[in-house]
């Protein structure tokens, strides 16, 4: 079984939800996923630096990386950068 971390902006939480459902459950695949803010709770610098690193360390854990790009967003992102 391999390992991948899912990634995509944070508007599309529920779609990176059920998309790992998926892999897990269709594909044979081991999904880390961000963690969800669900209460929609205030998140200070250093907790906000946190959750990128662990974004991060699980990227270096995984097989690869499953980037979720629903209409375009990440490439419109990165164009305007």
């Amino acid at each position: 079984m391999k390992t991948v971390t899912i990634c995509a902006s944070m508007k599309f939480e529920k779609e990176m939800q059920r998309i790992a459902f998926l892999l897990e459950t269709k594909h044979d695949l081991n999904v880390l996923q961000c963690v969800y803010n669900t209460d929609n709770l205030q998140i200070s610098e250093k907790e906000r630096s946190f959750l990128k690193n662990a974004h991060f360390r699980k990227i270096e854990l995984s097989d690869a990386i499953y980037v979720v790009d629903i209409k375009d967003i990440l490439a419109i992102r990165f164009q305007k950068k």
